[in-house]
């Protein structure tokens, strides 16, 4: 018999601030023309076929919500503006609102483009929370120029479901004491964990608030869900120990290969390029990361070592990769001297594939890697290979 009290801990409970950029993608896009401004705005494939990326509030009291089919979108509110989307400007952006945490916060944890966490337990011996929180989201704004909401409180669950509803543009604290009240009467689907699938399932066993959930045994909800039955009865009884994990622009992916025989061939480094690119993008897509920074690395005959790096924008495509590092290859090959090894690195790491896709024109392609992927997962990494560098990556296995 799992009892409350054995699950609580003192050093579970922390000082954790979450920082949520609203309607990000449509704010950024307010900056850069003002008259989009109190306009429901829409941003997605622009095909008619693709899929909704992030929509304004405008937009969303017509019903229009991310994930949802341009096509209906423009249906439910046809006097919407409808937008592309810019990935690069996102990208920047996001950088920018990273750097003004970097020079302030002891430990964050950039968990999206949008979206970071900050462990500050134990700077209240020196500041008061609830006001360097408030400071520092007032310079993030003046900075910036982007809304930004704020939840402060015990762990990350807590913390980013205050921020939820704090929306938009808004400020809220929850302490230890107030927890469980706080949670209590909010809809499951406010928990993190909670997706559709999940929801539609507590939803059948008569589950409808966070409450229901707090008052269920746990082992009821473990012979249901298995484990997550457990991980989800502690996030709404508001544990959660999972830390703040530091950010780093380090952090990374990355292969090498070295050739058998020295060589000057181009197309043929093209196409082990590509095979390398896919096998590297489909790491990040399995840990539901993307990449920002992409860097080529060239060993000549005579040992010289030679790398060249580029900022992009956030992405884990092949199609959109592959180009990349071949156009970066060809800038840095320029002594066309033997080449001994070549290498792919892939870093500045997020989290937040999901929302990215859907960038894409067609919900096909994405269908596609979703579909490719899965094989992988079953069969094995190579079970599915693009034809332009499965020959290659097969010389080299």
């Amino acid at each position: 018999m799992i009892r409350q009290r054995d699950l609580f801990h003192d050093d579970d409970v922390r000082d954790v601030l979450h920082l949520d950029l609203d309607s990000f993608f449509v704010s950024v896009e307010r900056l850069r023309d003002s008259r989009l401004r109190g306009r429901p705005v829409v941003i997605g494939g622009s095909s008619g076929r693709g899929v909704v990326s992030s929509c304004s509030y405008e937009a969303r009291r017509f019903g229009v919500h991310s994930a949802m089919p341009v096509k209906l979108a423009r249906k439910l509110c046809s006097h919407a503006v409808f937008l592309r989307g810019d990935m690069e400007a996102y990208t920047q952006y996001s950088r920018m609102v990273t750097q003004v945490i970097h020079q302030e916060a002891p430990l964050y944890e950039k968990a999206s483009i949008d979206e970071h966490y900050l462990d500050i337990t134990g700077m209240d011996r020196y500041f008061g929370l609830l006001l360097w929180s408030k400071e520092l989201r007032r310079r993030i704004i003046r900075e910036t120029g982007l809304p930004l909401s704020m939840g402060l409180s015990v762990n990350k669950t807590v913390s980013k479901v205050v921020a939820g509803e704090v929306k938009p543009d808004g400020e809220g604290y929850v302490e230890r004491s107030r927890v469980r009240s706080f949670l209590a009467p909010l809809p499951v689907d406010k928990l993190p964990m909670v997706g559709a699938e999940r929801s539609r399932l507590l939803r059948s066993m008569g589950v409808f608030r966070v409450q229901t959930l707090q008052e269920m045994p746990p082992e009821m909800l473990m012979q249901v869900m298995g484990k997550s039955g457990l991980t989800l009865w502690k996030k709404a009884n508001g544990i959660d120990p999972s830390p703040v994990v530091p950010y780093q622009e380090r952090k990374s992916v990355s292969t090498e290969t070295t050739f058998e025989r020295e060589t000057t061939h181009v197309h043929y480094i093209h196409r082990l390029l590509a095979g390398m690119v896919e096998d590297l993008a489909f790491s990040l897509r399995r840990q539901q990361k993307l990449a920002s920074v992409v860097t080529i690395k060239i060993r000549y005959a005579n040992f010289d070592t030679c790398t060249r790096q580029k900022r992009i924008a956030y992405t884990a495509f092949d199609h959109v990769l592959i180009p990349l590092v071949q156009e970066l290859f060809d800038a840095l090959y320029q002594r066309r001297m033997l080449l001994r090894l070549v290498g792919v690195r892939f870093s500045g790491l997020v989290g937040g594939a999901q929302q990215i896709n859907m960038f894409e024109d067609t919900p096909e392609m994405v269908s596609l890697y979703q579909t490719m992927d899965h094989l992988r997962r079953r069969f094995g990494k190579d079970a599915v290979q693009r034809a332009e560098g499965m020959e290659e990556k097969q010389k080299h296995s």
